[in-house]
């Protein structure tokens, strides 16, 4: 499949521009938007620099939407929220689980894909993923789809929980049964009390037109969780295979299984597997999303490894022997020696001030690649690294391809957001810090300081920065050298998610809700 024949015309316009960014009239179909960069940037104008989320109506979970400000539609989540919403052909689509079931068949711990309208926020179709039987070691007991879709045209691609790619028809079942695969009953009762005798889908369900199983066909053992959020490049799909250690922590059940892979899009075909042997030094998990970058005129797809080591691929597999590979391009490894040694001996894995895996996106911006280092937020705060590396070279990029670094980060899973209009760039960390520094130099200009977790990333448009926390709240930013808080307001629930724009329209999810915002919005509807 040709990539641009299968892009909307309002992304292919942003696309040919070559910078990639968002117009006040485009869709969010994807992490990242309309860029491939994945930089987290909408050049949008009249957004408000703050919103009243509302109050709950006592004894229930409801929004009194009368409470509201700048609100145009609120709605119900699960109990546990991370993925990042994507907003694509009139529909919103946003992963969580399944402790809000708005489909009685479909009871207990499960991953869920809404489906909602974006107009008026009304529920249309979803995807239930059961549980994986082996349990926590590799799919976290409520932790609910931690991934953002990607949507072009009538597909969508997700991982799930499961570790699998999916394939969906955007429309569900209600235009009835498209491709090749015809069992979304089964899957839906999969490892569940129902398996023997599956309930009929129906038109609120998910049309799955395909599906690759990564446990099953590549041997990766996923460590607690799967989260990537597909890139299509080139033609095909770029997808992290979650691989990682067993419930020991000292143990990588498979270290030969691939990384890194390339599918086909229409198909879910295995096309390509990385060459950079990553699989033997992972320190625990692999949590990290593909982002891509055209460097001289040739496409380019980077991840964050498992071992501290952000990669650029080639796009183009290459058969060798009976293997088709992804060759990587060049590496950089993130931790320095002072932060694996000390004296003479190695610090361990995952002390405060040793080394980290990148569990951040890298984002690619003007032949630069700027990403992080962190670790799973259950092994609390330590020491980071925040760097920006020349994309534009090959080979080992350790020690020549860093054009600056900044160490005063702390551990992060945040991804970088810059503002090309003045070239700052903004992430927080997940001790709580957001900070400003100017892209170009690493010059550092403000620190803020939300006084709690940080999960999301920073979100910057219309010369503000938007970020929520662990504690729920919410605060919007002057995007400028000069730090100025505009605004603070409490949702009432964690945010681990990242907010988004599409259309005019802020999306922000906590953990229980989520919230189209706008300036002068006012409610037009509840699901």
């Amino acid at each position: 499949m040709n990539q641009l024949s299968i892009l909307r015309p309002s992304l292919v316009a942003a696309v040919l521009c070559g910078g990639g960014f968002l117009t006040q009239s485009a869709d969010w179909p994807q992490w990242g938007g309309n860029d491939p960069g994945r930089n987290m940037y909408a050049a949008v104008k009249g957004l408000p620099d703050r919103f009243e989320p509302g109050k709950i109506k006592y004894g229930t979970e409801e929004i009194v939407m009368a409470t509201t400000k700048n609100v145009k539609w609120v709605v119900k989540l699960g109990s546990q929220s991370y993925g990042n919403p994507v907003i694509a052909g009139g529909k919103v689509f946003v992963g969580t689980n399944n402790e809000s079931p708005r489909d009685k068949r479909h009871l207990g711990d499960r991953g869920v894909l809404y489906c909602f309208d974006e107009m008026t926020g009304k529920y249309r179709w979803q995807l239930i993923v059961p549980k994986l039987k082996a349990g926590k070691v590799n799919d976290w007991e409520n932790l609910g789809l931690l991934s953002a879709p990607l949507v072009q045209g009538k597909r969508l691609w997700v991982v799930t929980s499961r570790c699998e790619v999916l394939c969906l028809d955007t429309e569900g079942l209600a235009d009835g049964n498209e491709g090749p695969y015809k069992d979304e009953a089964k899957y839906f009762a999969k490892d569940t009390l129902k398996e023997a005798t599956p309930v009929e889908s129906s038109p609120q369900d998910a049309d799955i037109i395909w599906r690759y199983d990564m446990m099953d066909e590549l041997g990766v053992f996923p460590h607690n969780a799967s989260n990537c959020s597909v890139i299509l490049v080139d033609g095909k799909l770029f997808v992290c295979t979650s691989n990682g250690q067993d419930w020991t922590h000292v143990n990588i059940p498979s270290p030969n299984s691939p990384s890194f892979i390339a599918l086909n899009p229409d198909t879910g075909e295995l096309l390509g597997e990385d060459d950079c042997g990553v699989g033997p030094k992972i320190y625990h998990g692999q949590w990290t999303s593909p982002s891509a970058g055209k460097v001289n005129g040739k496409w380019q797809v980077y991840f964050g490894g498992g071992d501290g080591v952000c990669y650029a691929l080639d796009t183009t597999p290459v058969k060798e022997g009976e293997v088709n590979v992804i060759r990587k391009v060049w590496w950089c490894d993130l931790n320095p020696p002072e932060y694996k040694t000390r004296d003479g001996k190695p610090i361990k894995y995952p002390a405060a001030e040793g080394p980290s895996e990148i569990n951040s996106t890298p984002v690619f911006y003007k032949n630069r690649v700027y990403v992080a280092t962190g670790q799973d937020p259950e092994h609390g705060e330590g020491i980071g690294r925040l760097v920006c590396i020349d994309a534009t070279k090959t080979g080992d990029l350790t020690k020549s391809g860093i054009v600056w670094e900044y160490r005063g980060i702390k551990r992060t899973i945040s991804t970088v957001s810059i503002d090309p209009t003045t070239g700052l760039l903004f992430i927080g960390d997940f001790s709580g810090f957001v900070y400003c520094l100017d892209a170009e130099t690493g010059k550092v200009h403000w620190v803020h300081d939300m006084k709690a977790h940080m999960w999301g990333s920073t979100f910057v448009a219309d010369g503000k920065v938007f970020v929520g926390d662990e504690d729920g709240d919410f605060t919007i930013l002057a995007a400028a050298k000069e730090k100025k808080v505009l605004s603070e307001t409490n949702l009432g629930a964690p945010v681990y998610s990242t907010p988004v724009i599409a259309n005019g329209i802020m999306y922000i999810g906590s953990q229980t809700h989520l919230f189209a915002v706008g300036s002068g919005a006012t409610p037009v509807g509840k699901d």
